[in-house]
């Protein structure tokens, strides 16, 4: 006896349950079972949009751009305060691919202040660093530290203006006594400098010049002596 199969009327029920629970969209808040939360577009299952994501473990909030869930676009960052419980800034900025990224501002928990690019998560190309000590370096940055041609200004008026290599003086530059009315112009290596002239400059409006000007140099060929003693460290030509 043949059995005869009428098709169904309508699909499982889990299949239904299973598309009410891809997200996408606008959507209210979703609750991950370890407290975190997110609030905002979603794509495929995944944050892509504006959204606002919390992590209860950390305290900390991040509200920007999402793609494919990462962060990626403009957004900022935050931690929150254990004492004042009020949300603090980390950092405001570009992001790609989860990681800091772009142009961006970052604030260190000494108060210190980093304003320039970044790339992977790291301070790279151009930015100012705003210390603690009220000291500023402004120029190029490499692999977070100071790389390349940079400005250092110190709180006594003070100032370097020359190369810099992982984080230190180097190559040539030139070092502003203001205090004292001299400048230093030479070659540093990993932050000593190690051939130069220092010669007056602005001593009579400096507020503690030293008591003796600085003395006649008495060598037969002096330019020739510094430019053999600068191409003995000047490296700048080979990186």
């Amino acid at each position: 006896m043949p059995v005869i199969k009428y098709p169904r009327l309508r699909d499982p029920l889990f299949y239904e349950w299973d598309r009410k629970a891809q997200k996408c969209g606008l959507r209210h808040t979703i609750y991950a079972v370890n407290g975190d939360q997110y609030t905002g577009e979603w794509l495929d299952n995944l944050r892509h949009g504006k959204g606002t994501q919390i992590w209860k473990s950390t305290g900390t909030i991040y509200s920007g751009d999402w793609k494919f869930g990462k962060r990626d676009g403009y957004g900022a960052y935050s931690i929150l305060d254990p004492e004042t419980k009020e949300y603090k800034r980390v950092y405001t900025g570009w992001w790609e691919n989860d990681r800091r990224c772009g142009r961006g501002t970052f604030f260190y928990p000494n108060g210190e202040l980093y304003e320039g690019e970044w790339s992977n998560g790291v301070r790279s190309g151009w930015g100012k660093m705003h210390y603690k000590d009220g000291s500023t370096y402004e120029g190029q940055w490499l692999m977070d530290q100071p790389n390349g041609p940079g400005l250092l200004q110190l709180p006594n008026g003070n100032r370097y203006d020359g190369g810099w290599k992982d984080g230190k003086k180097h190559g040539p530059g030139k070092f502003f006594y203001p205090d004292k009315g001299q400048l230093l112009e030479g070659i540093w290596v990993a932050d000593i400098p190690k051939c130069g002239v220092l010669v007056e400059f602005g001593r009579e409006e400096a507020p503690a010049p030293p008591e003796l000007p600085i003395p006649e140099i008495k060598l037969q060929d002096p330019a020739g002596v510094l430019a053999e003693a600068q191409a003995m460290f000047d490296d700048s030509h080979n990186e």
